[in-house]
């Protein structure tokens, strides 16, 4: 699975160095896309080919071979077998290559072969339209920007030291003219990225600027191995042995007597839960013990739906596995979830639905979700309301509610305006319950 830095900018605001440097010390493969469009423009100019002979460039891309090397931690770039490196640099080049890239079948042939270049490795390409267009996903996005002045006295100190003779005033109007030709571009306009970070060079070294995307891309990394580490531990659903039965009802008779010494629990309206049938178990959400007070002190076996982070502790995880609770991503259409959800009713089973998503959702005003009312009207499944009273202290009073199941056949429709009507019948009844001791 490739890493992909994408840096986008104007010329001269030091992607170029700055990308050098983070690939060597990130370890980084540094694909130059630039230099791709000037090895093309170098093959036109050689064959004498305009800009508007569209047929000629076009058989011109189906013959030319454009390689890249890593030489001794330098790019070098190979047109047809020949070392082209420094002449894809020269004034003519770079005075033609901008309206070259601007070319539709230039791009399209050029983006392909980028990213046969990235394919499988971890990389940092800089460009016009990386993150917008190459890589649109890239992991991370990087737009670097500079006033226009100090953007052509980097490029004349570079261009010096390249052996390139062009002055201040020269290398200005020829940036001024880039920047509007790119911007005004058809395919691939050089443009920030919606999801990009914007970093203006104007007044910071390239030390400074390098420091900073190394803290971006480092930040990037740990939210993916993160993310990796979860995947590793992701729910799977025992199998329903004997000894796994065996398991779960000795944790849950020793957890329950945890909790009837640690509160005070009052039960009314169990009898609201049948013996059998599939139904969904919704109730207000006021601490991380209130899931437990429904699985452990409930005659039925409940399935909570709870957020995937619980499967990242190796203890929390075991606890999951052996009550088959329903790992969700939040903020976001998990359809694995739901799809396990709907197994289970379509099994029989009972789901335990916080549908406030959060603890204290209520107080913080937060909009309920729609989840258990979708689930319910797909499934034809009754709701089975419970109101959780309590501040949750060493011995305290808990008051915990069932309501009688609530059909929501009235509110049929998936429609958003039906699901809201219907999470709203929910909520209106877990309030009431919550409200009564």
């Amino acid at each position: 699975m490739s890493f992909i830095v994408a840096i986008d900018g104007p010329a001269g605001t030091g992607k170029g160095t700055v990308t050098e440097r983070i690939a060597k010390k990130q370890n980084l493969v540094n694909i130059d896309t630039g230099a791709t469009y000037r090895c093309v423009t170098l093959a036109m100019q050689r064959k004498g080919i305009g800009l508007d002979e569209l047929e000629k460039i076009q058989t011109l891309l189906g013959e030319i071979k454009i390689q890249m090397e890593n030489q001794n931690g330098n790019q070098v770039f190979f047109l047809d077998g020949e070392d082209v490196s420094s002449e894809i640099r020269s004034k003519e080049v770079t005075q033609m290559v901008s309206q070259v890239s601007s070319i539709k079948e230039v791009r399209l042939k050029m983006v392909d072969l980028q990213r046969q270049l990235a394919e499988g490795k971890d990389v940092i390409m800089e460009g016009r339209d990386i993150g917008t267009y190459v890589f649109p996903k890239a992991d991370v996005k990087i737009y670097l920007d500079a006033d226009e002045e100090e953007r052509a006295r980097r490029r004349v100190k570079q261009n010096q030291e390249k052996g390139i003779e062009m002055s201040f005033e020269e290398v200005l109007e020829n940036i001024r003219k880039r920047d509007e030709n790119d911007k005004k571009k058809e395919m691939g306009a050089l443009k920030v990225a919606s999801d990009a970070t914007v970093i203006d060079t104007t007044n910071l070294t390239i030390e400074e600027v390098v420091a900073t995307l190394e803290e971006l891309i480092s930040q990037k990394k740990t939210a993916i191995q993160k993310a990796e580490k979860l995947e590793k531990v992701a729910y799977k659903e025992r199998k329903d042995t004997a000894w796994k039965r065996f398991e779960e009802k000795l944790v849950k008779g020793f957890f329950r007597g945890l909790y009837h010494i640690a509160f005070s629990v009052k039960i009314t309206g169990q009898e609201n839960v049948p013996a059998e049938g599939a139904y969904i178990i919704c109730a207000n959400h006021i601490n991380y013990l209130d899931a437990a007070a429904i699985v452990l002190l409930n005659k039925r076996k409940v399935r909570f739906v709870a957020k995937e982070d619980l499967y990242r502790f190796p203890p929390l995880a075991w606890l999951g596995h052996l009550f088959d609770m329903i790992p969700i991503k939040r903020n976001m259409q998990d359809i694995e979830a739901m799809k396990r959800c709907m197994k289970a009713l379509k099994n029989g089973e009972i789901l335990g639905i916080f549908p406030e998503g959060t603890r204290k959702g209520l107080a913080k005003n937060k909009k309920a979700k729609n989840g258990a009312a979708f689930m319910a009207l797909r499934t034809n499944t009754k709701v089975i309301p419970v109101g959780i009273h309590g501040t949750f202290k060493f011995r305290s009073k808990i008051y915990i509610n069932y309501g009688e199941p609530i059909d929501l056949s009235t509110c049929q429709g998936e429609d958003k305006e039906k699901l809201q009507e219907a999470t709203q019948v929910i909520m209106d009844r877990i309030i009431a319950l919550s409200e009564k001791e």
